[in-house]
């Protein structure tokens, strides 16, 4: 479905139902922008929701109600932000899909940002500060619907200030609230919000039940393991048997043994906990130290302990996560045959640890490469000799100077003239005063010759100060070098080939470089910063 002035709408809007009178409001408010000068100010909607359900009209009355602004204000709407099922306490403006798009990467399109009311825009004081700051430094201006902002006057950011802390309040509220309710919920037997664990349903009376065809599922896991059947030999046969997972998607190791391992398989209440980065599940006790109890069991204490030395028993023990991520240049590094990326897998042995690069969709990971660390030199070099000379560009914002405001005055000033000195004008009544016109004529056309358009408005610049790439590779780290490989959209296809009577694998690298790689490696530097802490 597309708008009217020709924007696709993304499949967030699909579900929006345009009414005959609204789309005829719209073409016609659309239609009165024509009559609008080329210099009018460029108006950015700005439309959120928090959640999109059939019934919700409220974005259509949003963009409706700014538009209507917009022909009010005389401005020229160049743009539609629609960022619904988005919450305002928990995404920024400058980290939602539409209007971050709008804030990061097309500034210059736009001079003043609408929307309906300040609460659909920050909820956040500190979200609204950010974005005062921005908009002032940015040469943009804030304009709410039903609230008195306008960046333009110092009485404006006052009372924007104070209308951001009253939203700010009413969200410290609300979340209390819930947390509240959360809390109180942990301590009851009956089971009042939130999704149950796998092996049980809520009953039509509230009630935590088993779920029998879970209930079989976990009960064959459960015999599975104490007869010494790996967890991965489980999610095969769970997986060609078809067997729902009872949230969508496919079965994994991971899922399994999260189940597995839930104390809530005994019927009782549990919270996350992770310790150390590992998700797992911790049985909540009550002010006595007893376990509350929830729901029948599943399994019994005693089974629940078997199962948790069985799976004890077979379980690997994995070296510690590295800061930063096992894989350097992840996402970098693609799989020849595949197509998937590479990743570092570590094993730890009796006297050392392996490392070894893998694919994911190969069978049983492709031929490993047993030596990343190989890989990663290699590909430095290749990276450095292809792009080494490449200049280091940074985009600035460069916003544009009152040039337009000028060429008007000088373009009217010139049409005066050129009337006065026409057959029958004021300045051919002598000769002193059609000399001193001419003059003057000609000093405004040279003006105006000298008013570059490119330089009258907002634009990026790409500035460089005479280093190259082979230079900001050497005194950083790898991940910089792998963060511009990234954003430039460079991949190296790794091949490995089987040498008769060498274990390792013979390892090529193949670099896939982009045709406008000189563009994509402009250094964007985020504007938000300090506000996305």
């Amino acid at each position: 479905m597309r708008t009217l002035d020709g924007n696709q709408r993304t499949s967030s809007t699909a579900d929006v139902q345009w009414r005959e009178t609204d789309l005829a409001l719209l073409k016609e408010l659309i239609s009165a922008q024509m009559s609008l000068p080329s210099d009018a100010p460029r108006a950015l909607l700005s439309v959120r929701l928090s959640t999109l359900t059939a019934e919700t009209t409220s974005p259509i009355r949003q963009e409706l109600d700014l538009r209507l602004l917009a022909k009010e204000r005389g401005y020229r709407v160049v743009g539609v932000a629609r960022d619904l099922n988005v919450s305002a306490a928990r995404v920024p403006p400058w980290r939602r899909r539409e209007l971050g798009h709008w804030l990061n990467d097309r500034v210059p399109e736009f001079d003043v940002l609408l929307f309906w009311k300040l609460d659909r825009f920050v909820r956040r004081l500190t979200d609204l500060s950010t974005m005062i700051d921005w908009c002032l430094r940015h040469g943009k201006n804030l304009v709410s619907k039903h609230d008195t902002i306008d960046l333009s006057t110092p009485t404006g950011k006052v009372m924007t200030e104070i209308i951001g802390g009253i939203a700010e309040i009413e969200v410290a509220a609300i979340s209390t609230r819930v947390t509240s309710l959360w809390d109180y919920t942990k301590t009851q037997s009956d089971w009042l919000v939130g999704k149950p664990p796998y092996g049980y349903t809520i009953s039509d009376r509230g009630k935590l039940t088993i779920d029998p065809r879970a209930q079989r599922v976990l009960r064959w896991c459960l015999s599975a393991a104490l007869r010494g059947v790996s967890a991965r030999r489980m999610t095969t046969v769970l997986i060609r048997a078809r067997v729902p997972t009872g949230g969508g998607g496919q079965w994994s190791t991971g899922t399994l043994l999260r189940r597995l391992r839930n104390p809530a398989l005994m019927g009782v209440r549990v919270r996350e906990n992770k310790d150390g980065g590992v998700r797992r599940s911790q049985t909540v006790l009550t002010s006595d130290g007893n376990p509350i109890r929830v729901a029948d069991p599943i399994v019994t204490e005693a089974e629940w302990l078997s199962l948790q030395a069985a799976l004890d028993e077979r379980a690997k023990t994995q070296p510690t996560r590295r800061k930063g991520g096992a894989t350097d240049f992840l996402g970098v590094l693609v799989c020849a045959d595949c197509g998937t990326h590479m990743t570092v897998h570590r094993s730890r042995g009796n006297t050392r640890t392996y490392e070894y690069l893998r694919c994911r969709s190969c069978p049983s990971g492709g031929l490993g490469a047993p030596d990343p660390e190989s890989v990663y030199s290699r590909l430095t070099e290749e990276v450095v000799k292809a792009l080494g000379t490449e200049q280091v560009r940074v985009r600035e914002y460069a916003p544009g100077t009152d040039g337009p405001v000028r060429r008007r005055a000088v373009e009217n000033t010139i049409a005066h003239y050129m009337a006065e000195l026409a057959p029958g004008g004021r300045y051919t009544r002598n000769s002193f005063t059609r000399e001193q016109a001419e003059q003057s004529l000609e000093k405004l056309i040279t003006e105006l010759e000298g008013l570059d358009p490119a330089f009258t408005q907002d634009r990026w610049l790409h500035m460089s100060n005479g280093d190259s790439f082979r230079e900001r590779w050497e005194t950083a780290d790898r991940e910089t070098m792998a963060g511009d490989l990234r954003r430039a959209g460079i991949t190296c296809r790794v091949s490995r080939h089987k040498v008769p009577g060498v274990r390792a694998p013979d390892v090529r690298l193949e670099l896939i470089i982009p045709g406008d790689v000189g563009e994509r490696l402009i250094i964007k530097r985020d504007a938000f910063a300090d506000g996305s802490l």
